[in-house]
């Protein structure tokens, strides 16, 4: 596994009731490879971790790409909810 910094590690549970947890890598070993120092999003706590099967590395522009896609999706969802709500108080 490579990564580099400003890449990010998820690390997928086998659990249906956990989720996957997300950290920033923050440093990587020479060559990119493990262990990375991360910065864990939902803790804030750095750790220094040799991943395992069960996590996969994100980089920094697919991570972008993925979050402009929910805000997109996320605006469109609002701006159905104000469509409907507008339409709703125009019957009344």
């Amino acid at each position: 596994m490579h990564a580099a910094p400003g890449d990010w590690l998820v690390v997928k549970s086998s659990r249906d009731t956990v989720h996957a947890r997300h950290a920033l890598i923050l440093t990587v070993s020479e060559g990119g490879t493990a262990p990375f120092r991360i910065r864990w999003i939902d803790t804030g706590r750095e750790s220094l971790i040799y991943p395992g099967p069960d996590a996969v590395v994100i980089s920094a522009e697919e991570q972008a790409e993925y979050d402009r896609q929910q805000l997109e999706r996320a605006q469109h969802v609002q701006e159905d909810i104000e469509a409907r709500l507008h339409r709703s108080t125009a019957r009344v």
